[in-house]
C-alpha cells in the first residue's frame, strides 16, 4: 500500500465534495415531497448503479490489477453495504427522533471516528497530538456552527435509538474509508460502480420490505431523484474513491466538517435561510482545525511550488 500522496488535486476534490454533500440536504427535502425516504434512497442507489455500470462498460470493464484473496472479497462486499446502503437506511429511520442538529455533528464525527482507526489500519496514517487537536478543533466549530439543537431532545421515546443510528452512520462511513483504502491496487470507475450495485441488491428488496411498492412519482419528483443519483450519488462516490485510494481516509475525513457549513450557507443563498450569528466563529475553528490538522499537507504543496 502506497502512502497518502495529497496534492492540488485532492484538496480541489475534497472541496468539491464539501459543497456537493453539503447541497443534498436541501435537495432532498424537495425529494421528500413526493417520495418516502427508503424508496428516495433506493432510487439514488439504483439509478447511480445503472449509469456507472454504463460509463464502467464503456471504459473496458477494468477492475483489481490482480486477483483478489477472500479477505479482499469480503472487504468489498463491507464497503459496499458500509459506505451508502447501510448509512442511507440509518439516517432516513434516525432522522425520524433527532433533531437536524444532532443528524449534522453526528456526519462531522466521521473525522473524529476515522482518526483512530487509521492509525492503527493504515500505514502513513499515524495519529500525532497536532492532528487529534485539529480535528477536535474542527468538531467544535461544526457544533457552534449548528447550535444548541445539536443537543437538545425532541422528547420522541425512540430518540436515543435515533441518535444511535446516526453515529452508526458516521461508524459505517469510517469504516468504508479504512476498508477502501487497504485495497489492492483497482480502478476507481470499477470499484465505485462494483460498490453502488452491492448498495443497490441490499437496499433495493429493503425499501420494497420496509414502505412497500413504490410511490407513483410526479415528473418533478422523477427529476430530483435522478439529479440526486447523479452527482452527490454517482459522480461524487467516484471522486470519494479517488481521495481514499489517493490521499487517504483521514483527508477524506475533511469533508465531513465542510458539509454542515455548506448546508447552512446555501441554505440561505437559495431558500432565504437565515445565517447564525456564530458563522464567523464557527468557520473559523473550522479552517483553524483543518490547518492545523494538514499542516504538514500544506507545508509540502507549497513547498513544490
Amino acid at each position: 500500500m502506497d502512502q497518502p500522496q495529497i496534492t492540488t488535486r485532492s484538496w480541489l476534490m475534497v472541496a468539491t465534495l464539501g459543497f456537493t454533500w453539503g447541497g443534498t440536504f436541501m435537495v432532498t427535502e424537495i425529494a421528500l415531497r413526493g417520495i418516502t425516504p427508503f424508496w428516495l434512497a433506493a432510487g439514488r442507489i439504483g439509478f447511480a448503479a445503472i449509469l456507472l455500470l454504463v460509463v464502467w462498460r464503456a471504459t473496458g470493464l477494468r477492475l483489481f490489477q490482480r486477483p483478489l484473496t477472500q479477505a479482499d472479497r469480503v472487504a468489498v462486499a463491507a464497503i459496499g453495504v458500509l459506505s451508502s446502503a447501510l448509512p442511507f437506511l440509518l439516517l432516513a429511520w434516525g432522522q425520524q427522533f433527532v433533531t437536524a442538529g444532532f443528524a449534522g455533528v453526528s456526519m462531522a464525527a466521521v473525522a473524529l471516528i476515522v482518526l483512530p482507526l487509521a492509525h492503527f489500519l493504515v500505514p502513513g496514517e499515524r495519529m500525532t497530538l497536532r492532528k487529534a487537536v485539529g480535528f477536535g478543533i474542527g468538531f467544535v466549530g461544526v457544533c457552534v456552527l449548528i447550535g444548541a439543537q445539536a443537543f437538545e431532545t425532541t422528547g420522541a421515546a425512540m430518540e436515543p435509538a435515533g441518535r444511535a443510528a446516526c453515529l452508526g452512520a458516521a461508524a459505517c462511513y469510517g469504516t468504508s474509508s479504512i476498508l477502501m483504502r487497504r485495497l489492492p491496487p483497482v480502478d476507481p470507475i470499477g470499484l465505485t460502480t462494483l460498490l453502488m450495485l452491492i448498495g443497490a441488491v441490499l437496499i433495493l428488496p429493503l425499501a420494497l420490505i420496509v414502505e412497500g411498492a413504490p410511490p407513483l412519482l410526479d415528473p418533478t419528483t422523477v427529476m430530483v431523484v435522478a439529479l440526486l443519483g447523479l452527482i452527490p450519488t454517482a459522480a461524487a462516490s467516484l471522486l470519494r474513491v479517488m481521495v481514499v485510494r489517493s490521499a487517504g481516509p483521514v483527508f477524506m475525513s475533511l469533508t465531513n466538517y465542510q458539509v454542515p457549513a455548506w448546508s447552512v450557507i446555501l441554505g440561505a443563498m437559495v431558500l432565504g435561510e437565515p445565517l447564525p450569528a456564530s458563522l464567523l466563529l464557527a468557520m473559523t475553528l473550522i479552517l483553524t482545525g483543518v490547518g492545523l490538522s494538514q499542516y504538514g499537507a500544506f507545508s509540502r504543496l507549497f513547498r513544490r511550488r
